[in-house]
């Protein structure tokens, strides 16, 4: 798990200092949203994996690492944006501060939601 979260959020900062993520419009989210769906769906298939389930049992970690991810992504965000708004100097969002705030943003807003994934699936993982 460890080993996901940490090659996400390098990944994630890799798509941020290439200047792959867009700074307006839609795309911007849309692309930090498609690798956030990409870590938890990593996140899920690892947790079948390791576990030898069955294909009912990867359907059920896939989906319960989806859902998990996608419930606590909005939170993370949140939190992200309310620690780091201090750190803006004045621009009206993360993203039209950029650099470093940008980056902090998005690697912490991964981190945060692959974590909620992982807490999904160890939550489902008790009732098994």
């Amino acid at each position: 798990m460890p080993t996901i979260i940490l090659m996400a959020v390098i990944g994630i900062l890799f798509l941020q200092a290439s200047g792959a993520i867009p700074q307006s419009s839609v795309g911007g989210p849309m692309t930090i949203a498609l690798a956030v769906f990409i870590g938890a769906l990593a996140v899920g298939i690892n947790e079948a994996r390791t576990k030898q389930r069955g294909v009912p049992g990867w359907i059920v970690s896939i989906v319960v690492a989806l859902a998990g991810a996608f419930l606590v992504a909005p939170l993370g965000g949140m939190a992200m944006a309310m620690l780091l708004r201090p750190f803006t100097e004045g621009s009206t969002s993360l993203a039209a501060a950029g650099g470093p705030v940008m980056a902090v943003a998005v690697a912490g807003t991964m981190a945060a939601t692959l974590l909620g994934a992982w807490g999904a699936l160890a939550l489902v993982g008790r009732w098994r």
